[in-house]
């Protein structure tokens, strides 16, 4: 118990405490500082109905008005955005989820730009390599390029700086499918 985050201990001392007043059966130890640490976490709160339909990242990420376009030429996207604190993780830096998000948007739009008419496109594999930080307000360039493209597939690579030193701090390569259409 000694070698315990002390908050955990605090938190699972007081449940203990609590269950003994009421005179309800004591819990092992362990299951009581299990529940403390989701406790001091949040994760035993409630996700709000906002959060829970489709597509709500991509929603949570347009809102910010982050993208500043660029440039959109054939095969290749550029744009830029500043770290907001919505989309900052617990240490202010921009959340990895974020990452993976504008990585999927940069890649789907470089795919359309070789694509020939309206065709849609799914992900299908991405790969991301978190190589520093990007501190809130920080301004990222965002350029994505196609590496290689196929009658259904289309191979994307998008690449993250920081504008003030043009320092590489996330690289992505993402696979992108043809939607196919459905034969009636």
């Amino acid at each position: 118990m000694n070698r315990l985050n002390p908050i955990l201990r605090n938190i699972g001392g007081k449940k203990e405490t609590l269950k003994k007043k009421m005179g309800e059966e004591e819990k092992p130890e362990w299951e009581t500082i299990t529940e403390g640490f989701f406790t001091a976490s949040g994760i035993n709160l409630s996700i709000p109905d906002s959060a829970l339909k489709h597509d709500f990242h991509s929603d949570l990420i347009k809102s910010q008005t982050l993208f500043n376009v660029h440039r959109i030429d054939r095969g290749i996207v550029s744009c830029s955005f500043t770290v907001h604190p919505s989309l900052a993780n617990a240490y202010n830096t921009l959340h990895g989820g974020v990452v993976g998000a504008v990585a999927e948007m940069v890649a789907v739009a470089c795919a359309k730009t070789v694509a020939k008419g309206f065709t849609d496109f799914f992900l299908g594999e991405v790969s991301t390599s978190y190589l520093s930080a990007v501190r809130i307000e920080e301004v990222v360039e965002v350029e994505g390029r196609v590496l290689r493209q196929g009658r259904t597939v289309v191979v994307s690579i998008v690449e993250f700086r920081v504008k003030e030193t043009k320092k590489l701090v996330y690289v992505s390569r993402a696979t992108v499918y043809n939607m196919p259409l459905a034969s009636l």
